[in-house]
This record gives structure tokens, sequence and C-alpha cells, in this order.
């Protein structure tokens, strides 16, 4: 049996709600180009279905971190899907021996070039083939964005909104932050993630990463132009394939995403015109947004309305 076969029909048999929500949602499969099993979560409106969502996830954050966003946009009548890139969360190997318990990532192969290639691009053929007759946005956080000039189906998505989703070279970082960053990539998170053969996520980021990951990331970081800037990317004319609207947020409080950053990503994209657009904290009412912040439940009313109305979810 296929993996899109095991994926079921969920609409609405299987599928479980949560108490007092008028949002159905389960956890399901959905195969990468390769065939690689990649953790997902389907959130359907009880009502009319009218547009199609696929969030993609910042750099080793889980797909559960969306949650609260997908009911949202749910809520607005759209079939939502969030995943987990290969080697993240529910898509980490889980061989038979483990009994079930998340491996060790040592010797994993993954980079960030085969979570574009494989993973983004199999999540957005998922969503075309299921919700064909639907419009389909792009919700890309950080890595997410990025990804997005590197599909070769990228002309399948009818709009991008991009959060936080920039070319992370270094020297665009406000101070001491690129330091921070210079530091600790060169000198600690290059050396530890050769010898352990991944990078443990306690050490930065929360979740482990596998190593092809890490050592692609600090390479794109350490270059002027970020993954513009490789050579060895087959994948960057795609970028050029892109010719519906985008619009990339960039908030005034993140250090790993300043606007420079911001627009040094939206200049791949040759064949639209990105809208960037600046945000600071005291525009939605809060002390900080930063790099993460945006996906919390206090922005319902301003961050999620204003990004649901551009993305026309919104009668």
């Amino acid at each position: 049996m296929s993996l899109a076969l095991r994926t079921r029909e969920l609409e609405p048999a299987n599928v479980a709600s949560a108490p007092l929500d008028d949002v159905y949602s389960d956890d399901i499969s959905i195969p990468a180009t390769d065939g690689y099993a990649l953790a997902a979560t389907l959130y359907l409106p009880r009502g009319a279905k009218h547009h199609a969502v696929l969030i993609n996830s910042a750099t080793a954050v889980p797909r559960g971190y969306y949650d609260a966003f997908a009911r949202y946009l749910a809520r607005q009548g759209c079939a939502v899907l969030t995943y987990d890139y290969r080697g993240i969360g529910g898509s980490r190997p889980k061989p038979p021996s483990t009994g079930g318990k998340p491996a060790s990532l040592r010797g994993f192969d993954a980079s960030m070039t085969d979570w574009a290639a494989k993973d983004v691009t199999g999540a957005v053929t998922w969503m075309r083939q299921r919700y064909g007759n639907l419009p389909l946005l792009y919700v890309g956080h950080s890595f997410g964005g990025q990804a997005l000039g590197l599909l070769p189906n990228n002309t399948d998505v009818t709009r991008a909104l991009f959060v936080s989703a920039q070319a992370a070279y270094w020297k665009l970082m406000p101070s001491p932050e690129r330091y921070r960053v210079y530091l600790f990539m060169n000198y600690l998170g290059v050396p530890v993630a050769r010898v352990a053969g991944y990078l443990p996520g306690r050490m930065m980021l929360g979740q482990d990463l596998p190593k092809g990951v890490f050592l692609e990331w600090t390479r794109w970081v350490m270059n002027e132009r970020y993954l513009l800037g490789d050579a060895t990317l087959a994948a960057l004319p795609n970028f050029a394939n892109y010719k519906a609207p985008l619009r990339a947020l960039a908030f005034t409080d993140d250090t790993w995403a300043p606007r420079p950053a911001v627009e040094l990503l939206c200049s791949g994209f040759t064949a639209t015109a990105p809208e960037v657009v600046s945000i600071a904290p005291g525009d939605a009412g809060v002390k900080s947004i930063g790099h993460m912040g945006f996906f919390r439940r206090e922005h319902r009313g301003t961050l999620w309305r204003s990004a649901a109305d551009w993305l026309g979810v919104i009668e």
C-alpha cells in the first residue's frame, strides 16, 4: 500500500476534534518525494473549505508549535496541513529495536536541501493532489519561507506569506547576536556535529538536528548571500519560477531575521514583487515578538487577523 493511501480519507470519518472547537484534526502520515514518511497533522473546518494552507516550519521546530495558528486558519474555512521535516519531531526515525522511541540521529542522512527538495516539495504535492480545486496558500516560518524558492513545484502555490523568513547571513544580524552565532556555529556546533554525528538539541534549538542539516545551514550562514550564494544548489533557478503574490513579515526585535536579511531572501524572487512589511512589537500591543513570537495565541486579533486577511481567507 502506498503512503498516500495510508493517510486515509479523513473528511469527516476518523477525525478527532478538540472539545468546544469548530475544527477537526488528525495526525496522519504523508510521503516525501522519495517515499520517506513525514508525520503531519491535518486540520479541517466543520463547514465548507474555501482554501488549502500549508504551514512550513522553521529549523528544528516541530509542527505542534503551529497548532493554534493552524486551528485559527481552519476556523476561517481552510484545510490546513502542518508537518515535520525528516529527522524532526514525529518524522524522526524510530527503528523497531527502540520500541517506538526515537532513534539517535547519528548517521541519519539529511540536509536542508533534502528538506526542500523532498519534504516541502512532497507536502505541496500532497496538498495539490488532495485539494486541487482550492487555492493553495503557503505559510513559511524562517527556513519554511527559504524553501519556497527551491521547490520545483512552487508554481502550484497561489499566495505565500513569510514569517521571519530570511537570508540569514551572520553579518546581517545585530550585535552581539552575530558574534554569538558565528562563534557557536564554527567553534562549537560544527566540531560537535562532526564528532557526535548530529547536533544535540540541548546545545541550541531544543530539537536534535541531523549533521548534514547543521553543516549545510552553517555554510549558508557564513555566505554573504546565504543560500542564494551557494553555487552547488541546482535548485536555485526555481526562485525565478515563483510568480504569485508574496508578503514577508519582518519584526523589528527579531535578531535572526532583521529586515535586511528578509529583503535579501526576497531579492531572489525575481519574477514577482515581494512586499516586505516591518512590524514593531508595539504595533501589535505587545512588548516582544522576536523570531518565534508571531505564532502566540495573543496575536489572534492583530497579527493573525492581518495575515489571514492578506491571504484572502477572511471574507
